[in-house]
């Protein structure tokens, strides 16, 4: 049998080594990436603040594989389902198996101005060019927004402002600088509910960042540095750090297994999709959750690192189940968290589950230095090269696991 694993962040990642853990060494595990080297999105705040290097958030994707996984650096150019082939820009490859992991893609240029007048830390080098433009505000307005919906990592922009403020309060500019956050959801991370809302937007108060619900933004003007927003007025700014739009890969529309709204349809369960041995994992996934943002719009899972992961090892341990033979008894219960960098190496924490009925059930936890160090002791492990370093790692998440009292699954 052939799998092949469309995609080397972490959904890919984590579903290429569970497979290759659980298959003997006649079935081949193939992970096909365009990029030799993995970032760590997580961390690309630190990158924007100047608390990491471009250097310190990258690993060479086949250290971060098991041995045994075959790791093809190449750029996808067609997913044929119905025969069973995908082709690259130099091979074609047949495949028993296929998870699709590929990610969302950021379009900056679906909103008019906003690709010549806007920053972002949603890439590795957004990030380290806004590090350098931080440099250059003396005072004035900092605008966070994010510009459209969805947007994979639902905490990063309420960070990002947090992160922000902070370090304009380091460097003695927080006086004369103003942060503010403009969203068009209603409230921060509207699929975790009220509480936690709430929670955030005391987080921000604290912190004196100006928080602007239900602000669509329609079009930015570099020239007269404006925001525009749909049915408000327009905002100055004097630096602007995008959430840039999000869209699924041509590739996958083109192949049919995109719904209306471009992503992939699966079942919440077991991350199938309509089509026989193809799964779909991450961001490029839509999985509907109980509940509505609005009567006419409901809840989707969040578009997260978490979530990710737990489908993954969820889809592995299917596709090797039957593989073998056996029963495939494991599903995705729809459990995650999500921690909040909020500056001062503090850090918020909320989990929960998003397949309770009638809506999702988050629980918050109080802020402090403990869940910033959780963040830390995270991303050491997941880039840690694999094997011994990886295990002690790992060991070491798994007792603070217990400590704080996160669920987490390796």
């Amino acid at each position: 049998m052939r799998i092949l694993i469309l995609g080397g962040g972490v959904g890919g990642q984590v579903a290429a080594n569970e497979l290759r853990r659980r298959l003997s060494p006649e079935h081949r595990v193939t992970l096909i990436e365009r990029d030799t080297r993995h970032a760590f999105a997580p961390s690309f705040l630190w990158v924007m603040t100047g608390d990491r290097q471009p250097q310190h958030v990258t690993r060479n994707v086949r250290e971060l594989v098991r041995p045994g996984v075959e790791v093809i650096t190449a750029e996808i150019r067609r997913i044929d389902v119905a025969n069973r082939r995908v082709e690259t820009g130099h091979e074609s490859l047949a495949y028993d198996y296929l998870v699709v992991a590929l990610g969302a893609e950021l379009a900056l240029d679906a909103i008019p101005g906003l690709a010549s007048a806007a920053h972002t830390f949603y890439t590795l080098d957004g990030a380290a060019r806004l590090r350098t433009a931080l440099d250059g505000v003396g005072g004035g307005t900092v605008a966070v927004v994010v510009s459209a919906l969805p947007y994979k990592c639902p905490g990063a922009p309420h960070e990002a402002a947090m992160l922000l403020a902070d370090f304009f309060r380091r460097r003695r500019r927080r006086h004369t600088v103003d942060v503010h956050l403009f969203t068009p959801e209603p409230q921060p991370m509207p699929v975790a509910g009220p509480v936690l809302g709430e929670a955030v937007q005391q987080m921000l108060a604290r912190r004196r960042i100006g928080f602007h619900p239900s602000h669509k933004l329609t079009a930015v003007n570099p020239d007269t540095r404006e925001l525009l927003f749909d049915g408000k007025p327009p905002v100055k700014y004097d630096l602007l750090a995008a959430i840039p739009p999000h869209r699924s890969p041509a590739l996958v529309r083109d192949a049919g297994l995109a719904n209306e709204s471009g992503w992939i349809p699966v079942d919440r369960q077991t991350l199938a999709t309509r089509h026989e041995h193809v799964y779909a994992i991450g961001d490029i996934t839509a999985v509907a959750v109980p509940g509505r943002w609005r009567p006419d719009v409901p809840l989707m899972l969040p578009k997260a690192g978490v979530f990710a992961h737990a489908e993954a090892l969820v889809v592995a341990r299917r596709i090797a189940a039957e593989i073998a033979g056996v029963a495939a008894t494991d599903t995705f219960c729809g459990d995650g968290f999500c921690m909040l960098e909020a500056g001062e190496d503090l850090a918020g924490v909320a989990f929960g589950d998003f397949f309770a009925e009638p809506s999702p059930r988050v629980e918050v936890r109080s802020i402090g230095k403990a869940w910033h160090l959780g963040k830390v002791l995270f991303e050491w492990w997941w880039l840690a090269p694999w094997g011994i370093r990886r295990r002690a790692l790992k060991a070491t998440l798994t007792i603070g696991s217990r400590i704080y009292g996160i669920p987490t699954t390796f």
